[in-house]
């Protein structure tokens, strides 16, 4: 494994998705400011948190829990963004960018949870 979490792909694609989403949000109505926008927000920041905690463990297997976590709160920004582009809060471009990209990064989580999964099941 390489020596710092900012090494890793999976990191730097994360953290560049979590900027995106606070740069969409900011235009969100002024009524979302504590509610859709602020859970995206969180969501968006809790995958490379993950990956970094996760990366800063003793061992594979609490990385690859934190992979588990980081991949989770990926689905849930999927899940806002969908929600957000039905509510007309993010534009046709914005949307399909942002979920390109968090499609992507999926990959990548999944790639890394193969990767250094020990023995750990998988969940379906």
């Amino acid at each position: 494994m390489s020596d710092s979490y900012r090494d890793l792909i999976a990191w730097q694609k994360a953290k560049s998705v979590a900027l995106d989403v606070y740069r969409c949000t900011r235009r969100f109505p002024r009524d979302e400011v504590y509610g859709l926008s602020s859970q995206m927000r969180r969501a968006a920041v809790s995958v490379p948190s993950n990956i970094a905690e996760g990366k800063g463990r003793y061992s594979r297997k609490e990385f690859v829990q934190f992979l588990y976590h980081a991949r989770g709160s990926l689905l849930e920004l999927q899940t806002q963004l969908s929600i957000a582009r039905d509510l007309d809060y993010i534009d046709f471009a914005a949307f399909k960018s942002l979920e390109s990209q968090t499609e992507e990064l999926g990959r990548i989580l999944n790639g890394l949870i193969t990767r250094f999964q020990v023995s750990t099941p998988r969940v379906s």
